[in-house]
């Protein structure tokens, strides 16, 4: 009777009479072994300029689709940013390591995925725990390993272990500073408060304008803004204003000086005087303001910053 095999790691089942002598090398290296592999074996992939990866499946001999460790290295070529790992289409499941070099946009993604399923994408640095149901790679997730509510979870730190989190769960975010920080990102946190709690200098970085003739500003993008007028300008009402907002924007003459700033009418004034600015060439002026609603702005401008 024909030797057979399993069906999802591909393990040797001898039949009646067969192999008679070497039914014990048969069953170390077609089945112990290979069973070894799909526990606790690791495979090395080292990838190139192709966009897709098709792991080797053997029957009763070792393959690359039977470990249950996936390493994948090498220096992502061409183009693309993103690579198929294409697994049988059987259930397991696999821990894939995405270990490979970035390519120009550091977003290099492993994509681990049958030939006809739908796949599951280890980002760049990323270790994944998924399994295959046959036809797709599915990710496990928190509930699965019973860590609780975002609430009570101690999910690690620093950016390589966090994973990201969404608004409904950002209540729940804790973050320790001892040293400089820079939080990125924009979150619009609605019903509570958002609160910092520092030993280090917090810091509101300057996001330098374009100089045009009517210069355009977005709160969205900071607090604090600078310009340098090379002719007679206008500042524009901001886009993405918030109450509550407060900040400065420098305004700096070029060489030359002499230039002029006027005003949309959502910026307001103390008793209706529109500012004028120090015309002297690289003179520093600097308007403060408090964004009273969306289109209220009250500002004082202070003015000749030197020495």
């Amino acid at each position: 009777m024909a030797s057979t095999f399993t069906t999802n790691i591909r393990l040797n089942k001898q039949g009646d009479g067969d192999n008679p002598n070497s039914w014990g090398d048969v069953l170390n290296n077609g089945v112990i072994s290979l069973t070894d592999q799909a526990i606790a074996g690791i495979t090395t992939i080292d990838v190139g300029a192709t966009t897709s990866v098709t792991l080797t499946s053997n029957n009763g001999s070792g393959d690359q689709a039977r470990s249950a460790i996936i390493h994948i290295k090498g220096t992502v070529g061409g183009t693309h940013n993103t690579i198929s790992l294409v697994i049988p289409g059987n259930t397991k499941h696999y821990l894939i390591n995405n270990a490979v070099s970035a390519n120009t946009t550091a977003s290099d993604i492993i994509k681990i995925k049958t030939a006809g399923g739908d796949g599951y994408d280890v980002p760049l640095g990323g270790i994944g725990w998924v399994y295959c149901d046959a036809t797709s790679v599915l990710p496990t997730n928190t509930k699965g390993f019973n860590l609780g509510t975002a609430a009570s979870a101690d999910i690690g730190v620093c950016a390589t272990n966090v994973p990201d989190t969404s608004l409904a769960d950002i209540r729940y975010l804790r973050t320790s500073v001892t040293v400089d920080t820079t939080l990125l990102g924009t979150k619009t946190i609605r019903d509570g408060q958002f609160i910092i709690s520092t030993s280090a200098r917090a810091v509101n970085p300057i996001t330098t304008l374009t100089d045009a003739a009517s210069i355009a500003v977005d709160f969205l993008t900071g607090n604090n803004f600078l310009v340098t007028l090379a002719g007679n300008r206008t500042l524009a009402a901001p886009s993405n204003a918030t109450a509550g907002q407060t900040g400065l924007i420098y305004v700096i003459q070029d060489s030359t000086g002499n230039r002029t700033l006027g005003y949309n009418t959502v910026y307001k004034f103390i008793s209706g005087s529109v500012p004028v600015l120090t015309t002297t060439a690289a003179a520093v002026d600097m308007l403060v303001y408090s964004a009273r609603s969306a289109t209220t702005i009250d500002a004082v401008m202070l003015h000749d910053f030197k020495r």
